[in-house]
């Protein structure tokens, strides 16, 4: 790999874990205009920025570190409590989070527009030359009064041995000692004694290492935030030595408490105690004794000295304990990586279908069996952990939100809430990548369409502030993902009209309030008397449907006049692997999500009736419809005497699916149907048998709304 190919793999290692940082930080912004005083929060910000500018710096992104540096020193001020919390600063710094997104995603890191960035600078300027935000904008809460920024001075002794072909990933270590030089009163000492023959040089690699004291009040944090990138790589040692205190005497714990050369080389395990004290025993100078008995070489020798000198430079006070921040041990895979692997995976599954058939067909061969059993079970075991590596907890695709709720509050002018339960609710990445659009358009039209104004909510007898609530939770194969919120609701008259007038449905029809509660979901469908930024186009709802019909979901309204309303979204949980009902109509063979059949019965045909033109069957004295499969699809040939029929539940309407016979439950492998078929509502896709014939997967919802849409045609 030549050295610049490596550059160009950290300069887009740098833009993924910038992206990831910039998510963190308006996260991070919003919590702290619920809570400006915290400090951890504060503090969670300026390494985010921190760590942004050295990096950017170090990667070549000029632009976005000389940006970034602006703000981050604006953050370093509010954590020192010399400039307070406001709307007006959380604003800026959402702007100025925007701003350096946007250069991120430019072709050289510096596209922007110009004059966004000369007033967002001139705003940063002006917070730190008065000290404070802008007197339009009042503090939110004063922070907490912490000197030094909330941490003590502290003095600590830092051993980094960078790995030998560091150059070949884009990194100059120089950068990073730079970087320490910015905490406060620092000392480098540079270790050469590894430097081999001029004859066996790797003009590549790197032979040096350092030792360095640094007192500074920034804590640990900021100096493990310096070495972020090359942290898993070095070899890296930080650890304090003294705390200092500016009211500490030279008595005790002063000058005295410095300590000795011996007690520093002890400590660095440069030299044993037993060593030192069979040094200690000659008459001599320590240093010296010890390097002419060759126990150190003279470069740790001046390394320990610098400390001795470094601690003496510093006001006295008493040890404290650093505690260690553990970290869990983690791997970044490139999405397509992991896409691959499913499909291999998929692959696989088949494979061992086809494998478990043909022991099946094997009568007494034990062995093969036996060797069947155990491939299933293995590839039932890495079929749940490949998909257990793509489900992520839904909470950072909610918290995204905030952001969104807040900007429309201000577009607006309402007061808006925004609520979030189930954050650890897990979905494939793929779903969660694809549930941000309807999810945008749900809040959106709840902020619009269902929060009233304040005056007019505080003439209902509600509180000013309306509020969203954003919630998910496990259902089986399923996560529920619900929209609420408590404004006006819907008015199924309103509606209902609205729909005559652009022709979707009859005057006369006789429709229920969850039918014309659908009716939103129809193309260019929109209540709005006015286009505003926000909404009046007719588009939006028809999306979210589009959307979660791709994502084979289903969606429900329910709404009540005056207490609001409520979207609820049921997306299965992957995308890639289902388990399913295999059933046969004729020498066809289909799918049905197992997760959507309650039950499979008898059907003969003395059990069938027709009434007001649907076929219905009483199942434990309830009457149920069903289709048949071989006349929805045109399937020739002879029904069978008793045929089977798979009962489904779709958002709690029961509906039955005739077949000619029920083989069992499938391990669904699912693939497209390709641009071909991609208008074809009632099939989802499909999958490879066993004996590699491909059978349909049925989407039951479409199913269902084509049954329905079917009645309605025939009725009139």
């Amino acid at each position: 790999m030549t050295v610049d190919s490596a550059t160009d793999q950290g300069r887009r290692v740098f833009i993924e874990e910038a992206e990831e940082l910039l998510a963190q930080l308006e996260e991070s912004l919003m919590e702290l205009e619920d809570a400006p005083d915290d400090q951890e929060i504060i503090g969670g910000i300026f390494r985010a920025l921190h760590t942004i500018k050295g990096s950017g710096a170090m990667f070549g992104f000029e632009a976005i570190s000389s940006f970034t540096h602006g703000v981050e020193n604006v953050f370093d001020k509010v954590r020192a409590g010399e400039i307070p919390v406001s709307r007006d600063l959380i604003d800026t710094a959402l702007k100025a989070k925007d701003l350096i997104k946007e250069m991120l995603d430019s072709d050289d890191g510096a596209g922007c527009d110009q004059a966004v960035m000369a007033g967002l600078k001139e705003k940063i300027d002006g917070f730190l030359q008065d000290g404070a935000a802008a007197p339009a904008a009042p503090p939110l809460a004063a922070p907490a009064d912490t000197a030094n920024g909330g941490q003590p001075l502290c003095s600590w002794r830092i051993r980094f041995r960078p790995p030998a072909n560091i150059f070949a990933t884009g990194m100059d270590p120089t950068m990073l000692l730079d970087d320490l030089k910015e905490l406060g009163e620092c000392d480098i000492v540079g270790m050469t004694e590894e430097i081999p023959r001029l004859s066996e040089i790797d003009p590549e690699a790197l032979y040096i290492w350092w030792d360095i004291l640094l007192t500074t009040d920034k804590g640990r944090n900021a100096i493990e935030d310096v070495f972020i990138f090359v942290a898993d790589d070095a070899d890296l040692n930080i650890e304090l030595i003294q705390c200092h205190d500016d009211d500490a005497d030279d008595g005790e714990n002063g000058r005295d408490h410095v300590k000795k050369l011996g007690e520093i080389l002890v400590e660095r395990g440069d030299i044993s105690a037993d060593k030192l004290d069979e040094a200690l025993s000659e008459q001599s100078k320590l240093g010296e004794i010890l390097v002419n008995k060759g126990l150190i070489s003279p470069h740790r020798l001046q390394s320990a000295l610098k400390e001795q000198e470094h601690i003496k430079k510093v006001a006295q006070a008493v040890q404290q304990k650093a505690a260690a921040r553990e970290k869990t041990a983690s791997i970044r895979v490139a999405s397509n990586k992991l896409d691959h692997l499913v499909n291999l995976v998929g692959e696989l599954v088949t494979v061992q279908a086809r494998l478990s058939q043909l022991a099946a067909g094997a009568g007494t061969d034990n062995q093969l069996i036996f060797l069947a059993e155990e491939v299933e079970r293995l590839s039932a075991e890495l079929r749940d952990n490949t998909m257990s590596i793509r489900m992520l907890p839904i909470g950072a695709t909610f918290s995204k939100f905030r952001r969104l709720v807040r900007d429309l509050s201000d577009t607006l002018g309402k007061e808006i809430a925004l609520s979030i339960s189930g954050s650890e609710t897990e979905l494939d990445k793929t779903v969660i990548e694809k549930l941000k659009d309807p999810l945008v358009h749900l809040i959106r039209n709840s902020a619009d369409h269902g929060i009233e104004p304040p005056e007019v909510r505080r003439q209902a007898g509600k509180p000013p502030e309306g509020s969203i609530l954003l919630a998910a939770e496990h259902s089986g194969a399923h996560v529920l993902i619900r929209v609420s919120d408590d404004g006006a609701g819907l008015d199924p008259e309103k509606i209902k009209a609205k729909a005559v007038e652009k022709g979707l449905i009859d005057p006369e029809a006789d429709l229920s309030d969850a039918e014309i509660y659908n009716l939103v979901f129809a193309p260019g469908f929109s209540t709005a008397k006015t286009v505003s930024n926000v909404s009046g186009r007719g588009v939006g709802m028809d999306v979210v449907k589009n959307n979660i019909d791709e994502l084979r979901g289903e969606i429900e309204v329910e709404s009540e006049p005056g207490r609001g309303t409520t979207v609820t979204l049921k997306i299965p949980l992957t995308l890639a692997i289902i388990e399913g009902l295999l059933a046969r109509i004729g020498s066809e063979r289909y799918v049905l999500p197992l997760s959507a059949v309650e039950e499979c019965v008898e059907l003969r045909a003395e059990d069938s009736s027709v009434s007001e033109r649907r076929n219905l069957v009483n199942i434990r004295g309830e009457l149920i419809p069903y289709v048949s499969l071989r006349e929805r699809f045109g399937i020739s040939g002879q029904a069978p005497a008793i045929e089977q029929i798979v009962v489904t539940n779709v958002l709690g309407t029961r509906i039955g699916f005739v077949v000619d016979e029920v083989i069992g439950q499938h391990q669904t492998v699912i693939k497209n149907l390709g641009r071909l078929y991609q208008n074809v509502r009632e099939i989802s896709g499909a999958t490879i048998l066993g004996d590699g014939s491909v059978a349909l997967i049925l989407d039951v919802a479409q199913m269902v709304h084509a049954a329905e849409e079917s009645e309605l045609a025939s009725v009139r």
